[in-house]
């Protein structure tokens, strides 16, 4: 695999298209329920017969992972050639991913240290933590973007076999968590599964031209891997977090999560000609440019911009509107849920914008700390990557 320096409109579009994916979820699908300690985020999958499918489609988070490998490994070889190190190269890239979110989270955690200092609040910590939660994902895309070095080193030395291990760890550490009852070694699939996801993007190419039925088998092959866990009763069939359910196969991502990129991979390169062709016509060209452009800052927002919404909405009418009943008058709110929050979104991102362009100065500053620590941690894992 080489690094040519060519993009794949195709990658940008499905990276970009799966934040949307996951903002649209969480202002459809959130349904906040108001306790004593403050609000607690749950789904209408536990009270909807048979919505658990729907999750083998919608939890994108495996094909962001899939693809981001694709484009680091592209990113790196466009890097070498302006002459950056590994570590440079991977400090650039944590930077660019972790100054907004740690912006952001000092932002609501000083509004959370103002108001408590003229009102006590109980409920107000766990508001902020359910508004920033969406960030693991940010985290923990950055380690394995640390880990790069050792990716990359283990996939020039191994390659197809690096995901096969990576599967078989991921099964040794559920069977450890669920035979032998070590809960917490549950963990260390946060790195092993996302960071199998990023490693088959390094396949990308070469799956992208193999025959269709290398495609299909895919497909099948994680449909048929995914179904037998699910069948067995282990794993719960959401591949998100439903109260009621044993575990999350989220939270920490467990070996049905595998499955779920094996089978959304091979689905997402059965549909990539068809997607192309339509990326062609400059109607989708412009819509796709404007998504493009807003995904990441909409996925970091969006939570912020529901909150607003949901205060608007308290102040004016004298409550949020929340409602814990999954009915049919819930259900034809769905559109709105989508629409309203992304009204009090928008100011947001054009605020942020503005905030951004004249503090240069602190995000150089903040910038730099954050360089330093990420170069420290590339270095460290390519030092364990030439040990390979």
């Amino acid at each position: 695999m080489n690094g040519k320096n060519d993009r794949d409109r195709f990658v940008d579009f499905v990276r970009s298209f799966s934040l949307v994916v996951v903002v649209v979820w969480h202002w459809a699908f959130t349904i906040l329920v108001w306790k004593d300690d403050g609000p607690h985020a749950t789904n209408p999958i536990g009270f909807t017969d048979g919505m658990w499918i729907l999750t083998w489609v919608l939890q994108v988070m495996p094909l962001f992972f899939f693809v981001g490998g694709w484009a680091n490994l592209q990113a790196w070889g466009r890097a070498k050639t302006r002459g950056l190190t590994a570590g440079q190269f991977v400090a650039a890239r944590l930077r660019d991913l972790l100054l907004p979110a740690f912006l952001l989270i000092a932002v609501w955690w000083g509004i959370l240290l103002g108001i408590g200092m003229v009102v006590e609040l109980s409920w107000l910590r766990g508001t902020v933590v359910l508004i920033l939660s969406p960030l693991w994902f940010a985290f923990t895309y950055a380690i394995v973007i640390a880990a790069f070095p050792l990716f990359l080193r283990a996939h020039r030395k191994f390659s197809y076999l690096v995901p096969v291990w990576l599967a078989g760890a991921a099964a040794l550490v559920d069977i450890a968590r669920f035979a032998h009852d070590v809960p917490y070694v549950g963990w260390l699939n946060m790195l092993i599964v996302w960071g199998l996801a990023h490693q088959l993007g390094f396949f990308y190419r070469d799956l992208r031209d193999a025959p269709r039925r290398v495609h299909q088998a895919l497909t099948y092959g994680g449909a048929f891997f995914l179904l037998a866990l699910v069948w067995s009763k282990i794993y719960p069939g959401s591949m998100v977090g439903v109260p009621g359910d044993k575990f999350s196969n989220m939270a920490p991502p467990s070996l049905a999560i595998v499955a779920l990129v094996v089978l959304q991979v091979g689905i997402l390169l059965q549909i990539r000609g068809w997607v192309e062709t339509r990326l062609e016509r400059p109607s989708w060209a412009r819509l796709f440019k404007t998504v493009q452009l807003y995904a990441m800052p909409l996925y970091l927002l969006h939570t912020s911009g529901l909150a607003v919404f949901l205060v608007g909405a308290y102040l004016l009418n004298g409550r949020a509107p929340l409602s814990e009943e999954i009915s049919l008058s819930w259900w034809l709110w769905r559109p709105a849920a989508i629409v309203l929050p992304l009204t009090t979104t928008i100011p947001l991102l054009w605020l942020v914008g503005r905030v951004v362009k004249g503090s240069r100065t602190a995000a150089k500053v903040a910038t730099e700390a954050i360089a330093d620590i990420a170069e420290n941690v590339a270095d460290a894992a390519r030092s364990a990557a030439e040990k390979l």
